[in-house]
């Protein structure tokens, strides 16, 4: 499990701080770590309109980024089965 905590860690620290704030994706951050990271999940290129509501759905503070703390409940989530709103994993994709 430590294993598995790390390599989230080290891929959220991979993408993060591109545009500025090294403790934060912004949208453009995120769409490049879910197409290379995550492609299975959301698919190898989530249009704009899947990536607006995954973003939405990670940032609950609404600051237009997404912190360390967002995105790791995201990935607990998404792991069980289900989106932030309850729905099923499949609807993630567009």
């Amino acid at each position: 499990m430590q294993k598995a905590i790390a390599l989230v860690i080290e891929t959220f620290r991979k993408y993060s701080g591109r545009e500025g704030d090294p403790t934060t994706l912004t949208k453009a951050e995120l769409k490049e770590l879910l197409q290379n990271e995550l492609g299975e999940l959301v698919g190898k290129a989530p249009d704009k309109a899947a990536v607006d509501r995954i973003f939405s759905d990670l940032d609950s503070n609404q600051d237009n980024l997404v912190d360390f703390a967002e995105f790791g409940l995201w990935i607990l989530v998404v792991q069980s089965g289900h989106t932030t709103d309850g729905q099923q994993k499949a609807k993630i994709r567009k």
